[in-house]
């Protein structure tokens, strides 16, 4: 029996050692992002943690580790997309336009094939969001793309998904929440800023109330979700983000932050480049969206590239988006080139798909830069990251490697139309997008 249990004991160690080993990519250009770029470079790896990033000799390799030569290759970061709709994110209904207590985390299905597209791209994580049809549609969700999940409890980052937060706050201004009907919706753009003051004053009541009633359980008020989710908006511990697109809700969306305390994340911001110093002035950092087809709704009719250059020149803190479908998460690399070409540095455009992000979600001590003790979240590129001709050869999360265009199924997510994803076979296969 004792040998039993000594052999039993062996083969655990050897499995745990196994999957302890290190791992060390070669060769390749390294962009940490934190730091210049690394001709020649090695990344090391050990389980799902950075453990070293440097020139060939800077960084010893351990005798027991993995070797992959990636030589001619680029290593980039995981992309982090700050504004995503995939996985079928729901907000509120039409019942009323402000929704506070509504969670996407209830309705997003890990299943579905738009997380394969994002993996295709080299998105490692998100800001999935519900839409901007309501002036509050509702909490955001932070995702992880992790390999082999379940559930979207999976791909969370907050360890408590019932009271943690586990995401944002997605707000809008403009023409999408306003409805010419009227009913519980607002009908002009200063009935939408009232309405946004009204409820969040309605916030600062109930916080008075629960402060007056004290540790007396019978004087406290009713727990109200919407409420507590305003709550931490106002205490710094859930981030706003903004949708709006003409220079004038820019600023209303910077005055309603500045009234009640918050500095939210502003989103498309077409008319950026009218007011880029008041952004900046507001400490706000923006998130853009580079679209090389114009269309849509009217107010985004300046939307103009020249947003990227004029924002990073008034230093506003500036990350890319897909709004994915509007651009597909497969495209989301070419953002930085658009943003180069319309005047914006290398440096801020490749940060703006990566470390800027990671700061905007509140991740950048985990993400978005090859530093020792990150997470180990990054791409092997096939060449320049700014050049239409570049691929994504291989997309790695926490140390484990969940999209590989040498393999031909997982090929097809980069370059596959609408058949590929068509029917259920995501269900049917229990393959969730992590694989």
């Amino acid at each position: 029996m004792q040998r039993v249990l000594l052999l039993l004991l062996g083969v655990l160690v050897s499995a745990c050692s196994a999957h302890a080993e290190p791992h060390a990519f070669t060769g390749a250009t390294i962009y940490p992002v934190s730091g210049p770029v690394i001709e020649d470079g090695v990344l090391l790896i050990d389980g799902d943690r950075i453990v070293a990033v440097g020139s060939a000799d800077q960084v010893r390799i351990p005798d027991n580790a993995q070797v992959s030569d990636v030589s001619g290759k680029v290593i980039l970061p995981g992309l982090v997309d700050t504004h995503s709709h995939v996985g079928g994110p729901a907000g509120g209904d039409r019942s009323g336009a402000l929704h506070p207590g509504v969670r996407a985390l209830d309705s997003v299905n890990v299943r579905d094939h738009s997380f394969r597209r994002a993996l295709a791209g080299g998105i490692t994580t998100m800001n999935v969001m519900p839409g901007s049809g309501h002036l509050m549609s509702g909490q955001t969700l932070y995702l992880k793309l992790r390999a082999n999940p379940l559930t979207v409890d999976d791909w969370l980052f907050c360890e408590d998904a019932t009271f943690g937060v586990c995401g944002g706050m997605k707000m809008a201004n403009g023409t999408n929440p306003i409805r010419d009907q009227g009913g519980p919706f607002p009908g002009t753009r200063a009935r939408s800023a009232e309405m946004v003051r009204a409820l969040f004053s309605q916030a600062r009541d109930y916080r008075r109330r629960q402060e007056r009633a004290g540790d007396d359980p019978d004087r406290q008020p009713d727990v109200d979700l919407g409420m507590e989710a305003l709550l931490q908006i106002l205490d710094g511990e859930r981030t706003v983000h903004f949708h709006t697109h003409r220079h004038d809700d820019i600023i209303t969306a910077l005055r309603l932050g500045d009234e009640f305390g918050f500095t939210p994340v502003l989103h498309h911001v077409s008319e950026g480049w009218k007011v880029p110093e008041r952004i900046a002035e507001a400490d706000a950092p923006a998130s853009i969206i580079m679209i090389d087809s114009p269309g849509g709704k009217h107010e985004a009719v300046n939307l103009l590239w020249k947003t990227a250059p004029a924002l990073e020149e008034a230093g506003v803190d500036t990350a890319f988006h897909t709004d994915d479908f509007i651009t597909d998460s497969r495209l989301f690399m070419r953002s930085a080139g658009l943003g180069v070409r319309a005047g914006m540095s290398r440096e801020a455009a490749i940060e703006a798909l990566t470390l800027a992000g990671a700061r905007m979600l509140g991740l950048d001590d985990r993400l978005g830069s090859l530093e020792a003790g990150k997470d180990a979240d990054f791409i092997i590129l096939s060449g320049d990251p700014l050049s239409v001709h570049t691929h994504v050869l291989e997309t790695w999360v926490e140390g484990q490697r969940v999209f590989d265009r040498d393999d031909p199924e997982q090929r097809q997510w980069a370059t596959g139309g609408p058949e590929v994803f068509r029917g259920d076979s995501l269900h049917s296969h229990g393959q969730g997008g992590g694989q």
